[in-house]
This record gives structure tokens, C-alpha cells and sequence, in this order.
């Protein structure tokens, strides 16, 4: 119940934005209402995606990401104006990745003596961080080759965390038809990710990524 208030309130938001001159004041107080759902996704996605970008050098933390996610928004919607609740999550989820991404490519470019360094201390092998950057692009070049009605179904299951019931209300489908497409995602990703979860370096994020939602309604 509680997502499905935030989730009309958003609407709210996102229709008193429309055509406004000064879409800042109306931002703010819709990223303020829907800041537990934002903070959600950037958890997820950090723990399932990214958990490398926790540990060593960076320390990537969900609060963090959560502050970086919000200055992003803030700034697109000056000029994108999302129109439904769908669209809002989507943008919110697209420039998360990417804020996500410019990490990884950074932890991914550090010296090799660096990274020994600091991988000595978290226990991980030198050779591990650029191995994980390339397992996790090719996770998202997975997913972005999804069909869209796939795609935002897995995003909203198994990255922003929401059950199938809320899903569903998002995406204004059945239940069975939310359930249909993400087996159909997870399937596909399965087949084209086989070698990647095979791997032990790239097997915990794989597997967490494909993992059946446990907090999904029966």
C-alpha cells in the first residue's frame, strides 16, 4: 500500500511539472516523496550490479549513490519531463547505470600497482577489477538488448526491487502478464549470460542479477 501512495503521488508531481516554467521547486518535492523508492533502486542495483564499487578504493555507499542520483534528476528534468510513473523510474534507473558505469570505468582504469595494493587489503586478486567491470557491461548489454516489455519488467522486479503485484500496478498489466515477461527475461539472459555465470569471477554478480525474486506475490 505504502508504494502504491508514493506511486500516485508521483503522478501528481509529474502532472503539475508538466509546462511549468520552473520545474525545480515541483523536482525537488517529488524526489523528496518518492525518495524511499529511489533509495531502494540505488540499493539494489549497487548490491546486485556493482557490489566491487562497495569494497577497496572507491567504497561506493547507497547513500551516496542516492545524493548523486538526485543532483542528476534534478538537472535532466530542466529539460526531460517524464509524463507517467513508468517513464519517471526509467529515467531515474537509465542515469543511475550511468552514473554506476562512470565508477566502474574508473575502477576499471586504475594503475595495476594500485590495484594490487588495495586489493591485497580487501583480499581480492589484482586481475579481479578489470574482469568485473567487463562481466558487469556485459550484463547491462544483456539487458539492454531485452525487448522493452521485458526489460522494464526485470528492471522493476530486479533492480528497483518492487514485488509483481506492484509491478504490475506500475505497468498497469495483470499479474501473470509481469510474471510471463520476466521469465521470458530471465530465460534469455540465462542463455546469453551461461558463460559469464560460469565464470567465478563473474558468477556472484550474474547470479545475484538472475536470482528468482523472493519478495514476489505467489
Amino acid at each position: 500500500m505504502h508504494d502504491h501512495r508514493t506511486t500516485a503521488s508521483v503522478q501528481r508531481y509529474l502532472v503539475a511539472l508538466a509546462g511549468h516554467e520552473d520545474p525545480d521547486p515541483i523536482v525537488r518535492a517529488l524526489l523528496a516523496r518518492a525518495a524511499a523508492r529511489l533509495q531502494g533502486l540505488c540499493t539494489n542495483m549497487l548490491r546486485k550490479q556493482y557490489p566491487r564499487l562497495m569494497h577497496g578504493p572507491l567504497g561506493v555507499q547507497e547513500d551516496e549513490m542516492l545524493s548523486l542520483l538526485v543532483e542528476r534528476l534534478i538537472k535532466a528534468m530542466r529539460q526531460v519531463r517524464p509524463s507517467t510513473v513508468r517513464e519517471f523510474f526509467a529515467l531515474a534507473n537509465q542515469h543511475l547505470r550511468w552514473e554506476l558505469n562512470e565508477f566502474a570505468r574508473r575502477l576499471a582504469s586504475r594503475p595495476r600497482m594500485h590495484a594490487l595494493a588495495d586489493d591485497i587489503a580487501t583480499t581480492g586478486p589484482p586481475t579481479e577489477v578489470p574482469i568485473e567491470a567487463a562481466g558487469i557491461r556485459q550484463i547491462l548489454e544483456a539487458i539492454d538488448r531485452l525487448p522493452e516489455d521485458e526489460r522494464e519488467v526485470f528492471s522493476l522486479v530486479h533492480i528497483q526491487g518492487l514485488t509483481h503485484a506492484e509491478t504490475a500496478h506500475v505497468l498497469d498489466v495483470s499479474t501473470k502478464t509481469v510474471q510471463r515477461r520476466l521469465h521470458q527475461a530471465v530465460s534469455a539472459l540465462a542463455g546469453e549470460l551461461s558463460g559469464l555465470v560460469a565464470g567465478d569471477l563473474g558468477h556472484a554478480s550474474a547470479e545475484g542479477l538472475l536470482a528468482s525474486d523472493d519478495s514476489a506475490d505467489p
